[in-house]
């Protein structure tokens, strides 16, 4: 059975500089502590004991738009929903909610919602229940 579901986010920004100062203190507290950053990309990876791990990248583009896709991340746990939280109000976050209870997403499912500089909608979230298929 699979362990990994996705490999890597590849994000568009409109200002690099501005982008790396909120994801460079967001995504080491979500787990991509290795910073591999080149002159056209920043990319955190999740740090692993020798096997490749998922990363996140992103990279400048003048003339992007954000939409309505979401990315969201994993919490164990309701406290690190709330942890992230006041760290993105801390570092600028944009359009914040919660961290709140969504039950009609899912029974047990604790969120907080925001938005990067660029307006690219992100997500902490906990599942306590599993879904299950009907």
């Amino acid at each position: 059975m699979k362990t990994r579901r996705f490999d890597h986010i590849d994000l568009r920004v409109r200002d690099r500089a501005v982008a790396q100062k909120f994801y460079g203190k967001i995504l080491p507290a979500l787990g991509f502590a290795q910073e591999k950053s080149d002159d056209e990309w920043s990319t955190f990876y999740a740090v692993g004991d020798g096997v490749p791990m998922d990363f996140f990248g992103f990279t400048e583009d003048r003339n992007h738009q954000p939409n309505g896709t979401r990315i969201s991340f994993w919490a164990e746990t309701r406290d690190e929903v709330d942890r992230i939280a006041k760290l993105v109000r801390e570092i600028g976050g944009k359009n914040l909610e919660g961290p709140e209870l969504c039950s009609e997403y899912s029974l047990g499912y604790y969120a907080f919602f925001f938005e990067d500089p660029d307006g690219n909608k992100l997500e902490i979230c906990c599942r306590e229940n599993p879904i299950v298929a009907e």
